[in-house]
């Protein structure tokens, strides 16, 4: 039997077409080959069945149309099998072109990657040549029009992969003859224009490839209120410049004039090759995975057609991995069953054997991840640039280095974690993995057992090309011999367990020990020599069992030992925290993690800590508080109360409702900035100049004016990208560079708008222009200084800050009060206003967010007042993990026991 939906739905049997009784058994076969070899449950064949109100038999109607459909398929009617809440058609890849097509395409890919750009034209013309139209033509209901468009995106995919690889083999002409027709049947896709107009411009027709890219121009902007790409628009131009007489007639796809040197961007592969490197050599020893002997991890593959009969253990799984035929690998375990240390140890291993021309293994938690909100490979891109900032460095390594080493396929993810990810975006990030990654691109992914096999069931067959290895539990003599590693001579206090576990390994002592996170526990648990092992023996429940563990893991990592002498602070555990400190403290991080459902601690979003109205409400009282001790300064009370309220609601509601800050990954530095800083230093003057003017300040006055807005325009330049990619970012590099982006830029503000708000207080003349409300108000000069403070307000958090900080520009700035009566008022002032500018700038960036919730949590008694310290302590005492810049907590059950049993915060 052999269907076909790349067009129209088509049955055929034994080289005859198979017809279908009614439009619904079409859709109710159509809704079961978009799944093949899943289950599609009864309501979304109800959906697929009636566009409209299903009518009140709607499950008996679709039982009926099943069994109507069996019987017309005949014998393959038994492939329609029942299953649990749904149907599910079984069927092989030869016999449903849709998956045909995807495995035609899978090749071709693997092919053009072995640089067989011949044989990787004809294999995906041949998965081209699979369609006969749109998915389903002719089909589509609103269910049924989604999964059809999909496949349809795929098949433009193939088209332009295709046309690319024809384009580097030369074949010029039949590109231009296919992507014509494929242009115009989609008039919005710019990678075909981009490829279409490379493959005009090779053949000379300059003008074409011009009129084809303004034509797209024109409807980009008519529907989408957009430009062409940069690539097109760069393609277009350099069109432009070869089109005059004498021109070659001929155009590089690529580089662009703007694509570095090649060497540039091998120097970030390598440099991310030993970043990555001493990250995670740094982590494993910091976690003692070697100290002692780590405990066996051994492996099996899980059973599949065609799938290799594989055992192994830690030390193996590189070597295994690297001669899979496919280079994709599943690790599934039980929770604490070691699935994270094998990953990183993989990745050592990987990084340890790693050829100079061959991938980057990178670890990352899947934890940060919404697939739908985000593309694999987007996110990927950025977790590259957030861990190593210096790879946005275009000067160092080209434009987008990031994505580059990502789309280029430069970077293995090692993925860990899919089941530390909200339950509701498993199966989205499956089937985002599965879409991604089934072109043969390298893989690892770990994953607890029964969510993995949850999510499997609910969304198909996945990443069928893996290989799928499940961790096996540890052996009772490895956890013996682990547990009593570090025994001395005669010592045997491991002794009654080691018995018990050889007696009766089933027992609930048994079972929680064939774990590595709960063995490993045991062992810091009772690891000091007063300590008695034999406790373990009371407890008759697994459950029972680990929770003592887990329960007992803080306050042993916080136990307070005698320190040896000349003990580095920088690099030892500190004593000055207790355990009671340690698990309060702990514990509300824990639960704060728990109700943002993520597994990463950063500190720049700690303010999801704290409630959203008290969060607003402490900025916006520290902003008012600012700019009432301004007003009274001023003119009195009356503007005190005009200025704290405008001001501080402004801030309330930017920070109540407008986004939160990210941080800016920069550092200082001076060199090769000269050019930047004259450019910005004209700039600033410029404003400078502007304002002493529309004040009608003195000549002398305006040029100080400029001279200080020049230099605080300038000094900006010297906050720039890293440029050692081979650094990782930590939590508390990026809190130290946002820190000093932060109070650059709010002392730039504070002493630039403070010095002109002091000199238009004292030397302005007195003019009114629209006085109102008997004039105390005028309404040119609040229309002025809402425009400057909706500028200033997009500037420093875009749309909500814009409209917020317009708005209170204009009532404050609107007031029209006496000149000042004393030489030293206006300085005074002026000092006033500064700080209150220089306040609201910092709080709107990362590091000053964190500083006012920070204190507000410490006060309060939920966190210690050096927390980047405590944290760090954590890490050392292996309560924490760090990844990149954000920690996690050891492992997710030590997260949510502590979040489960810590007193409310």
């Amino acid at each position: 039997m052999r269907f076909r939906i790349l067009g129209t739905l088509e049955v055929q049997a034994y080289g005859s077409r198979v017809t279908l009784a009614s439009p619904r058994q079409q859709r109710a076969l159509a809704a079961l080959l978009l799944n093949p070899n899943s289950v599609v449950p009864v309501e979304r064949m109800i959906d697929a069945l009636w566009e409209d109100e299903p009518p009140a038999t709607a499950v008996k109607q679709v039982r009926n149309c099943v069994s109507a459909l069996r019987g017309r398929l005949g014998e393959a009617g038994g492939a329609i099998v029942t299953d649990g809440p749904g149907y599910r058609l079984q069927t092989d890849a030869d016999d449903l072109d849709s998956l045909r097509f995807r495995r035609h395409v899978a090749a071709a890919r693997g092919l053009a990657g072995r640089a067989k750009l011949v044989d990787a034209v004809e294999e995906i013309r041949k998965a081209l040549a699979l369609w006969r139209g749109p998915a389903l033509d002719g089909l589509r209901t609103t269910t049924l029009a989604g999964r059809a468009a999909l496949l349809d995106e795929q098949r433009a995919d193939a088209v332009e992969l295709c046309a690319e690889w024809r384009l580097r083999l030369g074949e010029t002409a039949e590109v231009v003859r296919e992507l014509t027709e494929f242009c115009g049947e989609h008039p919005m896709r710019e990678l075909s224009h981009l490829l279409l107009m490379r493959a005009l411009a090779k053949e000379g027709r300059y003008a074409e490839a011009s009129t084809l890219f303004h034509g797209l121009r024109r409807r980009l902007a008519d529907e989408l209120g957009v430009d062409p790409n940069p690539d097109l628009r760069r393609l277009h131009e350099q069109i432009l410049t070869d089109a005059t007489p004498g021109a070659p007639a001929a155009i590089a796809p690529e580089p662009t004039p703007e694509a570095p040197p090649r060497h540039r961007f091998d120097r970030a592969v390598t440099e991310l090759a030993e970043a990555v490197t001493w990250q995670w050599r740094a982590e494993a020893e910091l976690r003692s995975l070697h100290r002692p002997q780590p405990i066996m991890l051994r492996w099996s593959a899980v059973a599949g057609p065609g799938k290799p009969a594989l055992r192994g253990d830690l030390d193996d799984i590189a070597e295994t991995f690297a001669a899979l035929p496919v280079p994709q690998l599943v690790v599934l375990g039980d929770p604490g069953s070691g699935k994270s240390v094998l990953a990183l140890m993989l990745t050592l291993e990987l990084l340890r054997t790693r050829a100079p021309d061959t991938p980057v293994p990178v670890l990352l938690s899947l934890a940060s991840w919404d697939p739908r909100r985000e593309h694999l490979d987007r996110w990927l891109a950025s977790r590259l640039a957030d861990n190593h900032p210096a790879l946005l460095n275009a000067r160092e390594y080209g434009t987008d280095a990031p994505t580059r080493l990502v789309l280029g396929g430069h970077v293995v993810p090692v993925l860990d974690g899919l089941d530390e990810m909200p339950a509701d975006l498993r199966a989205a990030a499956l089937d985002a993995l599965d879409q991604t990654m089934a072109v043969g691109r390298s893989l690892v992914l770990t994953c607890r057992s029964v969510e993995y096999e949850q999510v499997t069931r609910e969304s198909g067959p996945v990443l069928r090309a893996a290989t799928v290895v499940r961790l096996e539990p540890v052996a009772r003599q490895e956890a013996v011999t682990y547990l009593s590693a570090r025994e001395g001579a005669g010592q045997d206090r491991w002794l009654p367990v080691a018995d018990r576990l050889r007696r009766d390994p089933d027992a609930p002592l048994g079972r929680v020990l064939r774990t590595p996170l709960m063995v490993d526990l045991a062992r810091i648990v009772y690891g000091r020599p007063h300590a008695d092992p034999a406790e373990l023996l009371d407890a008759e429940d697994a459950g029972a069992i680990e929770g003592q563990l887990l329960d007992s893991f803080v306050p042993h990592a916080y136990a307070q030992v005698p320190q040896p002498p000349g003990r580095n602070p920088k690099t030892s555990p500190s004593g000055r925290y207790t355990a009671a400190q340690a698990t309060r403290w702990l514990g509300f991080l824990a639960r704060h993690l728990e109700r943002a459902r993520s597994r990463d601690l950063a500190w720049w979003q700690l303010y999801r800590a704290v409630p959203a109205g008290t969060r607003a409400a402490l900025i916006g009282v520290l902003i008012a508080l600012c700019f009432v001790v301004t007003g009274w300064v001023d003119d009195g009370p009356a503007l005190a109360a005009v200025y704290g309220l405008s001001f501080g609601g402004a801030g309330y509601l930017t920070h109540r409702f407008g986004r939160a800050p990210e941080p800016l990954r920069t550092e200082l530095r001076f060199a090769g900035a000269t050019r930047k800083f004259a450019g910005r230093f004209a700039i600033g003057a410029g404003v400078g100049v502007l304002l002493g003017l529309g004040w009608s300040l003195a000549t002398g006055l305006v040029v100080f004016l400029a001279l200080v807005f020049g230099l605080v325009f300038a000094v900006h330049v010297w906050l720039a990208k890293p440029v050692d990619a081979s650094r990782v970012s930590s939590p508390q590099t990026i809190l130290r560079n946002e820190r000093t982006g932060a109070i650059a830029l709010s002392v730039s503000f504070m002493v630039s708008l403070g010095l002109f708000d002091g000199m238009a207080f004292a030397f302005t003349a007195q003019t009114r222009f629209l006085p109102v409300l008997g004039g105390r108000f005028d309404v040119a000069l609040a229309i002025a200084a809402g425009l400057a403070g909706a500028s200033f307000g997009f500037f420093m958090a875009r749309g909500t800050a814009a409209a917020c900080y317009g708005l209170a520009g204009a009532i404050a700035g609107g007031q029209v009060f006496p000149a000042a009566t004393s030489p030293v008022l206006p300085f005074v002032a002026g000092a006033c206003f500064g700080v209150g500018i220089g306040v609201t700038v910092l709080v709107t960036r990362a590091w000053g967010n964190y500083f006012v919730h920070h204190v507000w949590l410490a006060a309060t008694g939920r966190l210690p007042w050096r927390l980047m310290h405590f944290l760090d302590d954590a890490h050392r005492r292996g309560v924490l993990r760090q990844a990149g810049g954000v920690y996690q907590f050891r492992h997710a059950r030590v997260q949510e026991r502590l979040a489960a049993v810590s007193d409310g915060g």
